[in-house]
């Protein structure tokens, strides 16, 4: 049977059956990421009996593991030329590996320790990487259209979120409202990850064509590295992207101790984080169509500003404010299809900068640059929270005063919000606007279309 093709370089749209192919191997990985980085530390400090201080240094660990594995990832699957593609190879090879990595850092044995927790990591992280790395730069490459990509972005970001809605809301579909400890959730996500990620995975991987071979002549180290650094509107992007990371991972990390020891309400932290990932998959169609008038980046800091002005008031909460702190949900939720959707969408953009300059089609390694800015800000949000919570005094099993809860408070809003106005200045004059793109693709197609005549030996002057 012939391979579906994919959008061209004339910026043709994907069926709607293709973009949901594409996008289903985000259920998985947005599913990872709620265990990963709410209910892990929590089950590992107070089920496991780990530290605070040593459960949140071998996360940042695991996570700085990154720097090293995700250029590698980028880079190899940048270089890689099969029948089946670049991207969908490196994809189907990590399912076994992060399924059972998945399994023993999801269902530890009664004598797991910091090691156990250190080892799988690594490898669980590695795993995640070699999926969610090609996944990205895959769909970067099935469209050159401004608007097409956000929506492809729109796409994979959106199984992301609902995979992310499905973990949070784990506690609530498993009736364990009163009794919401992380192992217990932990444990029926593993079993669901063993059904989904072997099926989502394949599922793309036979509905969505995939480049068969490599960008040609990869470009020396030093002459590489010296485009990237002339890559302006990768700069900022990336800058911002891990400013806005920290403040995204810093109330990712620290929610479930929020709920329970701040606003006293532990029995609805599934319920809250069920409603703000809802609020976030039926705000992502709204922020594409904004950003078709206002462009990608002024759709980004508008949601992001919005986002901000809302958060200011949580450090004012306090024990029984659970009804307006679920009114929080529901509007920072909304904000978060374009957190997640826009700069994704972007970072297609930003590639085609580094290609019109002669960089080759390097979107892998842009997008392990991008993974590792994401994954450094959720391993550093890991280890700021829980180291300055441990030199505040707070314990997350016991009770605290209230200078353990005002840090605990300030930390998991207060210092996003700063953080956010930061990334907001960087992004609101960004450069890359749907004109400006569209400059470069047609720069490109131009140096492609001289290369082509150059190598073709049919393109010889008929003047002789």
């Amino acid at each position: 049977m012939a391979e579906p093709k994919s959008p061209s370089a004339s910026g043709g749209r994907l069926s709607v059956a293709r973009l949901i192919a594409y996008g289903l191997p985000g259920l998985p990985i947005g599913a990872l990421g709620v265990p990963l980085f709410i209910f892990l530390p929590t089950f590992y400090s107070q089920e496991v009996g780990l530290p605070l201080a040593t459960v949140g240094a071998i996360l940042l660990v695991a996570r700085l593991w990154d720097v090293v594995t995700d250029p590698v990832i980028g880079a190899l699957s940048d270089r890689s030329r099969s029948r089946f593609g670049r991207r969908r190879p490196w994809m189907l090879a990590a399912v076994p590996l992060l399924m059972l990595s998945v399994w023993m850092i999801f269902r530890p044995p009664e004598d797991a320790g910091a090691w156990h927790l250190l080892g799988w990591s690594l490898l669980l992280y590695l795993g995640w990487t070699m999926i969610q790395l090609p996944h990205g730069a895959w769909g970067a490459e099935l469209s050159d259209d401004y608007d097409e990509r956000s929506r492809i972005a729109g796409a994979r970001e959106s199984c992301v979120v609902i995979g992310t809605l499905l973990a949070a809301g784990t506690p609530v579909f498993l009736g364990i409202e009163g009794d919401v400890r992380p192992g217990a959730a932990l444990g029926a996500l593993a079993l669901a990850l063993m059904v989904v990620l072997p099926l989502t995975v394949g599922t793309a991987a036979a509905a969505v064509r995939d480049h068969r071979t490599a960008a040609p002549n990869p470009l020396p180290w030093t002459e590489s590295r010296r485009l990237l650094l002339r890559n302006k509107p990768f700069l900022r992007l990336i800058l911002a992207y891990l400013i806005n990371g920290l403040a995204n991972g810093l109330p990712a990390t620290l929610f479930l101790l929020f709920v329970e020891h701040v606003l006293v309400a532990p029995e609805r932290q599934g319920l809250l984080l069920f409603v703000y990932f809802l609020c976030g998959i039926l705000g992502v169609p709204l922020w594409l169509l904004v950003a078709r008038r206002l462009g990608k980046h002024r759709t980004w800091c508008t949601a992001m500003i919005l986002n901000a002005a809302i958060f200011a008031i949580v450090p004012l909460l306090g024990a029984g404010d659970a009804d307006v702190f679920l009114v929080i949900c529901i509007a920072t939720g909304l904000c978060l299809g374009a957190d997640l959707t826009l700069p994704s969408a972007i970072q297609a953009d930003v590639v085609d900068v580094d290609t019109a300059q002669g960089g080759g089609r390097r979107t892998g390694l842009y997008f392990a640059f991008w993974g590792m800015a994401t994954k450094m800000a959720l391993a550093l949000a890991v280890g700021i929270a829980f180291g300055l919570l441990d030199v505040a005094g707070f314990d997350a099993a016991g009770t605290n005063g209230d200078g353990a809860l005002l840090a605990l408070a300030l930390l998991y809003a207060g210092l996003p919000v700063l953080l956010k106005a930061v990334a907001i200045g960087l992004m609101w004059r960004f450069p890359l606007d749907r004109d400006a793109q569209g400059h470069l693709r047609a720069e490109i197609l131009r140096k492609d279309g001289e290369v082509n005549q150059e190598t073709d030996p049919c393109s010889t002057d008929s003047r002789m």
